[in-house]
C-alpha cells in the first residue's frame, strides 16, 4: 500500500469525487483508509453514560485506497513510486526504500 498516515490526498473516484483531505489511518489488510472530512455518514446512537443525549453522530468511514491518489501542491495529483536510496551516515553506508513522486521525482518521506 502507498498511503501512509498524515498524507495528503484527493478521492478520484465514487461519490466524494473530488473531495481532498489527510489520512487519519490505514488499514493495509483490508486496503481500507479513512480520510478527514470524506465519506462522512451518519450513526444513531442510544443514550449512554458517556452520551446521556444520544442522538445522530457523524464520523468518516474507512473506503477503498485504490479510490485516492497523493496530492502535492506544485503539481496536483501524483503517482507514487519506490526506490532503494544510500546514504552516508555517520562513515557508514545505510540503505532505505522510499516514497517517491513520479511526477517531480521529489522523495516524500
Amino acid at each position: 500500500m502507498n498511503i501512509k498516515k498524515g498524507d495528503t490526498v484527493k478521492v478520484i473516484s465514487g461519490a466524494n469525487l473530488g473531495k481532498e483531505g489527510k489520512v487519519l489511518k490505514v488499514y493495509p489488510k483490508t486496503n481500507k483508509v479513512i480520510v478527514e472530512g470524506v465519506n462522512v455518514i451518519k450513526k444513531h446512537a442510544k443514550p449512554t453514560q458517556s452520551n446521556p443525549d444520544g442522538g445522530i453522530l457523524e464520523y468518516e468511514a474507512p473506503f477503498n485506497a485504490s479510490n485516492i491518489m497523493i496530492s502535492e501542491k506544485k503539481t496536483g495529483t501524483t503517482r507514487i513510486g519506490h526506490k532503494v536510496i544510500t546514504e552516508i551516515v555517520k562513515k557508514k553506508e545505510v540503505t532505505r526504500k522510499v516514497r517517491y513522486s513520479k511526477k517531480t521525482g521529489e522523495v516524500l518521506d
